[in-house]
């Protein structure tokens, strides 16, 4: 159960919902941002079903999320955000995504991406990942061989890129955790942000995200931490 004490030079993180980089690795981006990391972010889906409620208009609520997403990265200290807008529910790891991946991966040139297990369906007795999460994962793996081979794709975003490593979160086979306690509480308050799904901003959501961290950390002997299955890419 290695503890992650990496601090590269350069990260990209891709997520599906714009709330999910908070809660999936928050900590960790922040703690990468504030050694001195350039962290990007790109944001697959719109988030425009994102609500209990009938009579929400979905262009108005992902107009919302989109600026509760900018908020959240402000607060991690992110060098950029993308916003793909794909509706909710309906994103298809197409020809069409992971050019629009490959080429965020060419223009940032990361050492390390960030995005979800594909491979995590069920959670226990009790949830079900969402589809679009293991989409965005998935096309986000597929875009990563892609980028790194200059025929696929040629033209999208520059020169081919080959990322050194994966580190994928919500995953059912952690093998790597990254100590987040100095950065606790910029996760809390970046999550904090999306208050169109919180329903506030109330201590809670910071007690909640510590005593998660806290179980996760509790395993290797740290206060607080976020896990990953890392792949170390060799081309």
């Amino acid at each position: 159960m290695p503890i992650d004490d990496t601090i590269p030079a350069r990260v990209l993180a891709v997520y599906a919902h714009p709330d999910d980089p908070e809660v999936s690795c928050g900590g960790t981006l922040s703690r990468w941002s504030q050694a001195g990391a350039e962290v990007h972010l790109v944001v697959v889906n719109a988030g425009d079903k994102g609500t209990n409620d009938p009579s929400t208009d979905p262009h108005a609520l992902a107009a919302i999320r989109a600026g509760e997403v900018r908020a959240a990265a402000a607060v991690l200290g992110l060098a950029g955000v993308t916003l793909l807008g794909h509706p909710d529910g309906e994103t298809i790891n197409d020809s069409a995504l992971r050019e629009a991946l490959v080429a965020v991966v060419r223009r940032v040139r990361p050492e390390i991406v960030v995005c979800p297990d594909p491979s995590a369906l069920l959670f226990g007795d009790g949830y079900v990942n969402h589809r679009d999460h293991r989409v965005c994962g998935e096309a986000m793996l597929d875009a990563v061989a892609a980028a790194a081979r200059p025929l696929y794709y040629p033209g999208s975003g520059g020169e081919a890129w080959a990322v050194a490593a994966l580190y994928l979160s919500g995953t059912l086979e952690p093998d790597t955790w990254v100590d987040v306690g100095p950065t606790l509480a910029t996760k809390a308050a970046a999550l904090a942000c999306h208050r169109s799904q919180l329903g506030g901003t109330g201590e809670y959501v910071h007690e909640l995200v510590g005593l998660r961290a806290q179980d996760v950390g509790r395993a290797v002997g740290l206060g607080a931490a976020e896990t990953f299955r890392v792949l170390h890419l060799t081309g």
